[in-house]
C-alpha cells in the first residue's frame, strides 16, 4: 500500500475532508492549528491519498526544541478512513519531514474501552513502525453517546447528577451557549489558580475561538449562570460528529441574598455539563468528549474530583493512546529531554512531578 501526503493551504478544502472522515477529531481542524501558531508552532496540513483517492488528512504541528532540532505532532490525528492505513503512513511522513525533525508523534482518534482493570496493558503496542509512547493530549478520558434519546440520557446520569440538575432548574439557573469570553476567562483563570494548573496566553484561546468557526468546524463557549452571574463554563471545539470540552471550570458564588445570608448552592456546574450535552445533541453531534481524567486515579489529588464530577454524567471511560516514529538517530535523546522538561515544568508550576491528568 502506497500513501501520498499532499500539502494544502486551502482551509475549507482541508476541513471539509477532516469533518467527513469516520476517524477524526476537532484537534485536526484548521482552527486548532492556527491557535498553535500563537505559541510559535507551525501547523502543516496534508491530504492523504491512495491511488488518487483521498483516504485521510493530517495536521502536523512542527515544534522547535533547540537550534537544529524540532518535532512533528499530529494532535488527536491523523484523520483516516481506517486504522489499517497507519503503518503505510510512515514512509509518507518521512518524505515530508525535514532533516531537523527528529521525532513524529501521532494520536489516532480511536477510543479504546477503559473499564477493565487491565485495559491499559491491552492497548495496541504498535502500528507497524509506530510504537506506543506518552501522549500530549489527555490519554484517559470520558465520552458520552449523544445518539440516545434525551430521556435516556437523563436516566443514565447518576442519581446525584439528576438531583442537582433538577435543583438548578428549580432555582432558575440558565445554561447554554454564550458569547461572553470575559466571563469564561474569569472562570477558567480562577480554576487554574485554585488547582495550580498552567495555561497558555489569552490570545491562544481567542484565536481558537475565532479560527475554529471560520472554515468548517465549530468553537464555542457554554456558560451556566445564576441570577446573571456566570459560575461555571467551558470552551468546546467540534468537528464532524464530535464535540470536545477542552477548557473550563467553576467559581464559588460568594454573593449575599437580600436577607444578608450567603446564596444557596445553585448547582451551576451540574447545569453546565447537562446543558452542554443537550446543546451538542440538538445540533447533531453524536460524541461528547469530557476531555481528560487521571490516568492513575488517586483520591488525594485535585484531578480525582474532576474525574468524579465527569463520572456523574457518563461512565464510559476510554483510552486514546499515542505512538512515536523516530525520524533520525537523535530521537531517543530528544524523548528523554522532553520527559525531563515536562517533569521540570510540573515541579515549577505545581510542586509535583506528576502529570495533571
Amino acid at each position: 500500500m502506497r500513501l501520498t501526503l499532499t500539502e494544502t493551504t486551502d482551509p475549507r478544502v482541508y476541513d471539509d475532508v477532516v469533518s467527513q472522515l469516520p476517524i477524526t477529531s476537532a484537534l485536526q481542524g484548521w482552527g486548532y492549528g492556527e491557535a498553535r501558531r500563537v505559541l510559535g508552532q507551525v501547523p502543516l496540513r496534508y491530504l492523504i491519498t491512495q491511488d488518487g483517492r483521498t483516504v485521510g488528512a493530517v495536521q502536523l504541528i512542527r515544534k522547535r526544541l533547540v537550534p537544529g532540532f524540532s518535532t512533528l505532532y499530529a494532535p488527536r490525528g491523523p484523520a483516516l478512513e481506517s486504522l489499517d492505513l497507519l503503518p503505510a503512513l510512515a514512509p509518507a511522513f518521512k518524505k515530508v519531514a525535514r532533516p531537523t525533525d527528529a521525532l513524529l508523534k501521532i494520536e489516532p482518534p480511536v477510543p479504546y474501552d477503559a473499564i477493565a482493570e487491565d485495559s491499559y496493558d491491552t492497548l495496541p503496542a504498535a502500528f507497524g513502525p509506530f510504537t506506543r509512547a506518552p501522549t500530549e493530549q489527555p490519554e484517559h478520558t470520558i465520552i458520552a453517546d449523544l445518539t440516545r434519546s434525551e430521556d435516556q440520557m437523563m436516566k443514565d446520569l447518576s442519581s446525584m447528577a439528576r438531583r442537582n440538575v433538577r435543583t438548578a432548574e428549580k432555582m432558575g439557573v440558565v445554561a447554554g451557549r454564550d458569547d461572553d469570553f470575559d466571563a469564561f476567562w474569569e472562570i477558567f483563570t480562577a480554576t487554574n489558580e485554585r488547582a495550580k494548573l498552567g495555561a497558555f496566553p489569552r490570545a491562544y484561546y481567542e484565536t481558537m475561538l475565532r479560527e475554529g468557526n471560520a472554515h468548517g468546524g465549530e468553537a464555542y463557549i457554554v456558560l451556566s449562570r445564576y441570577q446573571g452571574r456566570a459560575l461555571a463554563g467551558g470552551f468546546f471545539v467540534a468537528m464532524g460528529k464530535g464535540t470536545y470540552y477542552l477548557f473550563g471550570g467553576s467559581v464559588r458564588d460568594d454573593r449575599l441574598g437580600e436577607d444578608g445570608q450567603p446564596l444557596k448552592d445553585s448547582k451551576a456546574p451540574d447545569a453546565f455539563y447537562w446543558n452542554a450535552m443537550l446543546d451538542a445533541k440538538r445540533r447533531g453531534y453524536e460524541l461528547f468528549d469530557f476531555w481528560g481524567i487521571p490516568r492513575v486515579l488517586d483520591e488525594s489529588k485535585h484531578s480525582y474530583g474532576v474525574f468524579k464530577m465527569k463520572l456523574k454524567f457518563s461512565e464510559q471511560r476510554v483510552w486514546y493512546p499515542a505512538y512515536d516514529l523516530n525520524l533520525n538517530v537523535a530521537a531517543p535523546a530528544i524523548v528523554k529531554a522532553l520527559r525531563w522538561r515536562k517533569t521540570q515544568n510540573n515541579l515549577r508550576k505545581r510542586g509535583s512531578a506528576d502529570d495533571v491528568l
